[in-house]
């Protein structure tokens, strides 16, 4: 169903660092924004979708466990998402003769709403294309509600991040400009998402690898805004509430002080952090408190990207995949930004990298099984102190990225690994 209000592409918003954003919207109604790099070469025009859309699936229910309080939004249409594609049918591309893609233009960093999503598109209260739910949770009470046979409609948003037109690659092969780009977006969209009626927390993540499950092999990544403060979240607000509001500062001293630091700038630090799970896990936090990404200040953006860009390089360093056809792709990963909600712990709990990768081994990977997936009680494959050592002799393998791309991310002088 072609949407016959579909507008051209308006006249530019200017972000931080240089960056352009420009509002579109696809045939069906989802939203479309494009952030052009600074100094792109793309012209401001772009084009229209003029596909023929069949119409937006129903948003999805999410009915709640007694057992555990957790919510479980059941979204079938997840069913029909395309899994990996031929190169010529990447439905992230830009569109072509032969293409439908998601997207009608050539661009530098582009943000959609998914056309299969696992919340929304209806809100609390109709917004734009975006419809008044039939149900949606009536509070944070609501939601800690007791009772057997609990259903709310799953409010909310989830978006795709293309971080690049290329039809292969991840956060980390991007120059730092383009990384710069992307944290802008990041930051643009978590105020945006955050604004919205019904929704209490943004994810910010990436998967990377098939061992992760991942569908396409386009570079990108997603945003989820959640109708309720997500359980891994909630568990963290407990530690504040018993540790002390200062949990995250004083994290931070443990950690400057200890032997697991990666890598050091005036703004970030990353480490393993002490009681590590996986076989790799690293933490990257602001040193200032930042509830989530609309927060950070322009200098903390841009030490951001060059810095995050050489720890994911090292990260695929660490096993010198070119010898290895296993993971040929490099190491697989999920990167999971932890950002505050919306409405709770704003003061108290930090914005921060939570990287994880089931790689325990050049050719080997650690599996959920009994105790981890079905208890949640963990057991550690390496010393967190051994995995530091040898994430740390990885990226000093790596080039500074900031040393060859400096046009948007400034500089990481003093960013070392220890």
């Amino acid at each position: 169903m072609t949407n016959p209000q579909n507008p051209p592409v308006p006249e530019g918003v200017a972000l931080g660092a240089g960056v352009v954003r420009r509002n579109a919207v696809l045939a069906d109604g989802r939203e479309l924004i494009y952030y052009d790099d600074p100094g792109t070469s793309l012209p401001p025009e772009r084009r229209m979708d003029e596909r023929e859309l069949t119409p937006r699936p129903e948003t999805a229910t999410m009915r709640r466990d007694v057992l555990t309080g957790d919510w479980i939004s059941v979204a079938a249409a997840r069913q029909s998402r395309v899994v990996m594609p031929p190169a010529d049918l990447d439905p992230l591309a830009p569109q072509s003769p032969t293409n439908p893609s998601e997207l009608p233009s050539l661009y530098d960093v582009a943000v959609f709403e998914n056309r299969s999503p696992s919340f929304g598109p209806a809100l609390d209260e109709a917004v734009g294309a975006a419809p008044v739910a039939v149900d949606p949770p009536r509070g944070l009470d609501d939601l800690d509600a007791p009772g057997l046979g609990r259903s709310r409609t799953s409010v909310g948003r989830c978006e795709v991040v293309c971080f690049s037109p290329e039809r292969t690659g991840s956060f980390g092969t991007q120059s730092v400009t383009r990384a710069r780009t992307v944290i802008e977006a990041w930051a643009d969209r978590t105020a945006a998402l955050s604004a919205l009626p019904g929704v209490r927390q943004v994810f910010v993540f990436e998967n990377r690898g098939a061992e992760i499950g991942v569908t396409l092999q386009h570079p990108h990544g997603q945003i989820y805004a959640y109708p309720y403060v997500t359980p891994r979240t909630t568990s963290l607000l407990a530690s504040i509430e018993r540790e002390g509001p200062d949990l995250f500062e004083r994290i931070i001293a443990f950690e400057q002080d200890g032997p697991r630091v990666l890598l050091e700038g005036e703004h970030w630090i990353a480490y393993v952090p002490f009681a590590a799970r996986w076989p790799i896990e690293v933490h990257l936090a602001p040193r200032r408190h930042a509830p989530d990404f609309a927060a950070l200040t322009a200098q903390e953006r841009d030490e951001l990207a060059p810095l995050y860009l050489r720890l994911l390089r090292g990260i695929d360093a660490l096993y010198g995949d070119e010898s290895h056809a296993a993971f040929a792709g490099g190491t697989p990963y999920i990167a999971a930004w932890h950002q505050t909600p919306v409405a709770v712990g704003r003061d108290t709990a930090r914005l921060h990298l939570q990287l994880t990768s089931p790689r325990r081994g050049a050719d080997k990977l650690k599996y959920l099984a009994g105790s981890e997936a079905a208890m949640g009680a963990w057991i550690g494959d390496i010393p967190p102190e051994q995995a530091a050592d040898r994430l740390r002799e990885a990226i000093a393998r790596v080039a500074d990225p900031a040393s060859g791309d400096t046009t948007a991310g400034g500089s990481i002088e003093g960013s070392q690994p220890r």
